[in-house]
């Protein structure tokens, strides 16, 4: 049985071309933006939501680089951070002003923290600990508690790397979509202040690991601390990791068939057309390899 549904692909779909028609001024589109996804997170429920999040860790790839659309795209996933925040009971807003600043802002009854979301096209070569910015959110608390990290699961590194060093030194918490839609289900499931209760226990885990570049140590910590903490947990993990290789493979296919149109519209061109395109859309052929290459590198299944 497929866990993300073909209705979740099309709305997708949808969101895609809504976000490249967005113009004009970039504080005012982003509030729109986040407006309209709450409105149709409580028209169809939080479920809507968690197809979101299961499936926007990519960029797409017919968006440009540094284009308007892409940076509504990093709006887009600030806004589903700051909605998955809200829809277990807290108080969240998204922040479009300040340059120096996490993104989105948290506040719980018993604690407060920023967050950041993080997405990647397929095609993207291998990523640097500066793409994921641990340090500037460490800077970017303002004297809140906590900073979180939300980033797509296969995009992580899985082995070594120096963010989860960073992170257990500078008290950040790197997260990823698929265990967001995790918490955004158990408030669904069991209730907010639990939900609430199992993220703040996730962020107190961080400042009493060990320093220690080794993904299996990081994510050993963050994964046992949310199994153990209700058997509830069992069933919704076991899902959200069936869907987070699902979305691995959606995320592949929406990127493939869109190099292929690419690949199909200049073989039909002219030779100058060609050209002309072939300077302006360059590395195909390796962007295609890059893409097939991605798998799923196992997170859920350390515990």
């Amino acid at each position: 049985m497929k866990i993300i549904s073909k209705k979740a692909i099309s709305r997708r779909e949808y969101w895609i071309k809504e976000i490249k028609k967005i113009s004009g001024d970039f504080g005012d589109q982003a509030l729109r933006l986040e407006k309209e996804l709450e409105f149709e997170i409580k028209k169809f429920g939080n479920t809507t939501l968690i197809d979101h999040l299961r499936l926007c860790g990519n960029i797409p790839e017919m968006y440009g680089h540094d284009t308007s659309e892409e940076k509504q795209y990093s709006k887009y996933t600030d806004a589903l951070l700051s909605l998955s925040f809200k829809s277990m009971g807290l108080k969240s807003t998204v922040l479009t002003e300040r340059a120096d600043v996490a993104d989105v802002d948290v506040y719980a009854k018993k604690y407060s923290f920023v967050a950041d979301a993080k997405a990647f096209r397929l095609s993207r070569t291998a990523k640097n600990q500066k793409d994921f910015k641990v340090q500037a959110m460490d800077n970017w608390k303002h004297g809140k508690p906590y900073a979180m990290i939300v980033a797509p699961i296969y995009q992580l590194p899985s082995r070594s790397s120096q963010i989860y060093q960073q992170a257990s030194t500078r008290n950040v918490c790197i997260f990823t979509y698929s265990h967001l839609s995790l918490l955004v289900n158990y408030a669904i499931e069991e209730s907010n202040s639990k939900a609430q209760e199992l993220l703040h226990r996730i962020f107190k885990i961080i400042p009493a690991l060990n320093p220690s570049k080794s993904a299996t140590d990081y994510w050993l910590s963050i994964n046992k601390t949310i199994l153990g903490f209700s058997k509830v947990l069992d069933e919704l993990w076991r899902i959200e990791k069936m869907a987070s290789v699902e979305a691995i493979n959606i995320a592949k296919n929406e990127a493939l068939k869109f190099l292929a149109l690419e690949r199909e519209k200049i073989m039909t061109m002219t030779h100058d057309e060609a050209l002309r395109e072939l300077i302006k859309i360059s590395k195909i052929e390796s962007k295609i390899k890059i893409i097939e290459s991605i798998r799923d590198n196992g997170l859920f299944e350390i515990r």
